[in-house]
């Protein structure tokens, strides 16, 4: 497709979604619905993009990256008038220019690559993606000739009996050739029921130059579905969760309840990881090989290493080494790298910290900005106290230093290498190395106080 460029119409509003947020910028499996659209034509090999915005223009545009071209189109008048807007992408253009929708997830690279090949090998002036529907109505018909050219195209409220009996039905995508396309568009006009201006007019106009006009048939009708409501959106996720769950199968991940599994289309999960049930992977996420994830745990651009084990926890826009183990109820927020061959446990939180490899945090602990060196035992209640209201302070506990039990660590503050820290202490200055620390006052036993206050 190096000489193909790729349009893409988002300009709706999508009344039917009833939002106010534009039905292209809707999230599906994490994702927004225009995003599939752009990938996938990126995929295919197109040689650049053009994007048609019209309903919350500013929003669509912002959404995408610079090297997208935008076109805006300020009345939406019909699906030719937004091509129309867009006639600087391919007016000088002698390839071919396919014509997609910004609401239409599905469309595989596979399928768009051969819509190109069928379009290129038949010399066709416009070749559209089509699929056969048992229940066609709402859409527009394939008229095609004996020779099985196609002839026009005729909306469901134009179309007479006789039409409404064709299965094959249209997707709005095409493949044009350029130039001709742009010749063709001056002659649409707008005598329809709608009033509009249809893109489907032009197949009538360009046949009339002499070029041929034909379909390419998708083998799967998901490939052509839009999203139009909110129903549609949520059959559109369990349709897509289904296609990214397959393909990481087919890569070698365990997938051991793939109804209840929810994936984002960018995680990568290497062969033999076993992912259990609940879990939700978002955004950039990786899983090393054998690493087990789940049940019931979430990960947002997470880098998870080998042999991993993450048991009913969260872990956001973080790190963890191999060998480790995570959970159950653990909590790693965004900025945290942890090591290899490490512990997490139940009800223990870290923010914005590293932990060196060997190192433990067994329960209830809160590591808040800070820097634990290798082999570090934190006991039962351990607190990185950060925050003094004001400002946030780093704690450094460096290598092989045991935190006893039920420890605050007043920041900013540093446990040198191999210390111990008594049960109970409070510290607030810095603890030399191979030294105990011991920062609590002595038991003082009043007796007879109840006694008397009674």
């Amino acid at each position: 497709m190096k000489n193909t460029k790729v349009l893409i119409l988002a300009a709706g509003q999508g009344t039917r979604m009833r939002s106010k947020r534009a039905k292209v910028l809707h999230p599906l499996c994490g994702k927004k619905i225009l995003d599939y659209v752009i990938d996938n034509a990126e995929a295919a090999g197109a040689a650049e993009i053009g994007v048609i915005v019209g309903y919350q223009a500013e929003q669509v545009q912002a959404s995408l990256t610079p090297e997208i071209k935008i076109y805006r189109q300020q009345e939406q008048l019909g699906t030719a008038h937004a091509v129309m807007m867009a006639l600087p992408f391919f007016e000088n253009f002698s390839g071919s220019l396919m014509v997609l929708v910004g609401d239409a997830p599905f469309t595989r690279r596979e399928t768009l690559r051969a819509m190109l090949e069928t379009h290129e090998k038949n010399g066709y002036g416009v070749t559209v993606l089509t699929a056969e529907f048992k229940d066609p109505f709402g859409y527009g018909r394939m008229i095609k000739n004996a020779a099985g050219e196609l002839l026009a195209i005729i909306e469901e409220k134009d179309a007479d009996a006789t039409q409404k009996l064709v299965k094959e039905i249209n997707s709005g995508m095409y493949c044009f050739d350029a130039q001709a396309l742009a010749a063709a568009l001056k002659e649409v006009n707008t005598d329809n029921a709608a009033g509009e201006y249809y893109l489907t007019d032009v197949i009538e106009i360009i046949r009339k130059t002499g070029l041929k006009a034909g379909t390419y048939v998708t083998d799967d009708p998901d490939d052509i579905a839009a999203i139009n409501s909110k129903q549609q959106l949520a059959q559109a996720e369990t349709l897509m969760r289904g296609r990214i769950n397959a393909a990481l199968m087919d890569e070698g991940a365990i997938i051991t309840d793939p109804a209840t599994t929810y994936i984002g289309p960018d995680v990568k999960i290497a062969a033999d990881a076993e992912i259990l049930p609940g879990t939700i992977l978002e955004g950039q996420t990786v899983i090393g090989q054998d690493s087990v994830i789940g049940p019931y745990s979430r990960l947002k651009d997470a880098v998870i290493g080998e042999r991993v084990t993450i048991e009913n926890s969260t872990v956001l826009e973080s790190s963890v080494g191999h060998d480790t183990k995570v959970g159950p109820y653990a909590y790693i927020r965004p900025g945290s790298v942890i090591g290899q061959g490490c512990k997490v446990g139940d009800f223990v939180e870290v923010k914005n910290s590293n932990m060196g490899d060997h190192s433990k945090a067994s329960h209830l602990t809160y590591i808040g900005d800070g820097d634990v060196g290798q082999g570090v035992n934190l006991g039962c209640g351990t607190v990185f106290v950060n925050y003094d209201g004001k400002n946030k302070y780093r704690t450094v506990v460096e290598d092989q230093a045991f935190v006893g039990c039920n420890t605050n660590l007043i920041a900013p503050v540093t446990v040198k290498k191999g210390a111990y820290i008594a049960a109970g202490s409070t510290i607030t200055d810095e603890v030399p190395e191979d030294s105990l620390a011991i920062a609590r006052c002595r038991q003082v036993n009043k007796e007879g106080y109840l006694k008397k206050k009674k």
